[in-house]
């Protein structure tokens, strides 16, 4: 060794203690990194790097150095005061999923979400059927493999219409793991209390707990915690609520106040009259909503007054017609009670506020003050005065409103009605609403009929209320509009929506009726380029999403009489 050299290093020098060499080693990886990242920035010939290199090889140490780096800073750990062990997760006493369904929920949890309308292929859009298989595993009464709670959560956390399905697979263990990343606190703010165990209302000892949950918990979380409480008692959640409603802030009560929507009950009348004198007018209108949908509450009758002084039979007609006179003014009353003064822009004030009467209004009323007539009778009369649009728009969001499936019937009229625009029961927004109020079987019924006469241009949204999978006659009517509409050489990307509806929602033991549809079909000269391939494609992924969700299913244990768990 020279005489330049740094002295070696003696058995029995000093070492610097792990703490200082944890530091120091810290610190010099913080620089390296940064001096790498600004080389990078730079440019090598302006900055060329500390560790060697130049010319046309000063980039290709730089890009090493950082590989090196990035894997000492993903692996490296300094060392830090052991933590307690967390408590075990719950057991989960639910029965285990069959091997094949485990299999099948990786499958899909590996896959991603499609692209949209227009996507080309007849491999089966998997992400897609995830809610459905979901739906399926939870009526089965199945616990989640503990190996796919991650992926689970993952999903759930970038979809958020799958977080219901979701939470209810996993169970108690994605609670536990949820404590443990920051990724998945979405799961403790959807859990009621936090993912605790909720108090049972009717044991005095845990009245505490729960007032401390309800006091102390985000608001995330108490929202949660009220709307499980209300699920099970309607009384306590109310209670509960009185208990704290002065001191909450406007935004925070009009959550809270919607909560009652569930179990809403006479009982609930006399919070909902006191709320109409609330500060804020979003609170005193959702309050107002809520006590028009209890037909016998002193709002309702308040506004039957008002609403049927504006409605009436004129029987100087050649034949019976409904006569409307708009109200002439908004009066303090009626601002209390809900009805908002200011119409929105290009409205007029008066068929704005006979609009929210009516709207407001039992649906009772009507065959009294109408000569005790049906709903069907009442709605086949002719309106003067051009008020007919109006009035029916209201009584169809009365009919909504008040889950009233008569009304409803009576506004839809017969499916095979000419459509029209405005507003009024011929709307398709109007008409998907109300078919809301209607049994499923007469809710397919009744779309059925409307693609049969209409086709499936106007019918996206109507079919979209249906419950799932669709029954026999909805499923041959849209097969046979997809049919009609290939045949006829129909721009196919137009109908994406509904095939991808239909991978969906048709019924799995359709999949036989649809093999003569698979072949490419002649274009005819007037068809739209490539449209003929576009249809094939369309129909074999049809087919084989419609035998997956059988293979699925079967998987689970489903019987094929039972098909798809039904939704709304």
């Amino acid at each position: 060794m020279n005489g330049n050299s740094a002295p070696a290093r003696t058995a029995d020098a000093p070492e610097a203690s792990a703490g200082a060499t944890g530091s120091a080693s810290a610190a010099r990886s913080a620089d390296s990194w940064e001096d790498l990242v600004t080389t990078a920035l730079l440019g090598t010939d302006r900055r060329p790097p500390a560790d060697g290199g130049a010319g046309r090889e000063a980039p290709v140490a730089v890009l090493d150095a950082a590989a090196v780096e990035t894997v000492r800073r993903r692996a490296g750990l300094r060392p830090a005061r052991a933590a307690g062990r967390p408590e075990p997760a719950a057991e989960d006493p639910r029965p285990a999923l069959p091997a094949a369904a485990t299999r099948r929920l990786t499958m899909l949890l590996a896959d991603r979400p499609g692209t949209g309308g227009g996507r080309r292929g007849t491999s089966p859009d998997l992400m897609e059927l995830l809610p459905q298989w979901l739906a399926a595993a939870n009526a089965r009464g199945f616990a989640a493999p503990p190996e796919t709670l991650p992926a689970l959560l993952d999903a759930a956390r970038g979809r958020t219409d799958l977080r219901p399905a979701v939470l209810a697979f996993a169970g108690p263990r994605a609670l536990w793991l949820a404590r443990l990343n920051p990724d998945w606190r979405f799961a403790l703010r959807a859990a009621p209390g936090g993912g605790t165990t909720l108090p049972d209302p009717d044991d005095a000892s845990a009245a505490d707990e729960m007032q401390r949950r309800w006091q102390e918990g985000l608001f995330a979380e108490r929202v949660a915690l009220l709307a499980a409480i209300r699920a099970r008692r309607p009384a306590a959640a109310r209670e509960l609520l009185t208990s704290t409603w002065a001191t909450e802030r406007a935004e925070d009560r009009l959550m809270f106040l919607d909560s009652l929507r569930t179990g809403l009950s006479a009982d609930d009348e006399p919070f909902l009259e006191q709320s109409l004198d609330d500060r804020s007018r979003n609170v005193r209108a959702t309050a107002a909503e809520l006590l028009s949908a209890l037909p016998d509450s002193a709002l309702a009758a308040r506004m039957a007054v008002r609403a049927g002084a504006c409605v009436a039979i004129d029987h100087t007609r050649d034949s019976p017609t409904i006569a409307v006179e708009a109200p002439l003014e908004c009066d303090t009353r009626m601002e209390r009670d809900g009805v908002v003064a200011k119409p929105p822009s290009g409205r007029g004030e008066r068929s704005w506020w006979l609009g929210q009467l009516v709207e407001a209004a039992p649906l009772g009323t009507w065959s009294k003050r109408l000569g005790g007539r049906t709903p069907q009778e009442i709605v086949a009369l002719p309106v003067a005065d051009d008020w007919q649009s109006e009035l029916h728009a209201a009584w169809c969001r009365a009919a909504v409103r008040q889950r009233n499936p008569e009304w409803a019937r009576a506004l839809l009229g017969a499916p095979s009605a000419p459509e029209a625009g405005g507003p009024g029961a011929v709307s398709l927004a109007e008409r998907a609403k109300l078919l809301g109020e209607l049994d499923s079987r007469e809710r397919a019924q009744w779309v059925a009929g409307f693609i049969a006469t209409h086709g499936l241009s106007e019918a996206f949204q109507l079919l979209g209320v249906c419950a799932v999978p669709w029954a026999a006659p909805l499923g041959r009517a849209v097969v046979d509009a997809l049919d009609i509409a290939r045949d006829a050489g129909s721009y196919p990307w137009s109908f994406s929506g509904v095939m991808g509806l239909a991978e969906r929602c048709l019924d799995p033991a359709e999949a036989s009726r649809l093999d003569g549809l698979l072949a490419v079909p002649d274009e005819k000269e007037d068809a739209s380029p490539g449209a003929g391939g576009y249809w094939a494609e369309a129909f074999q992924r049809l087919v084989t999403t419609l035998r997956l969700r059988a293979a699925m299913a079967d998987e689970l244990g489903v019987p094929p009489e039972a098909g798809s768990p039904r939704v709304r």
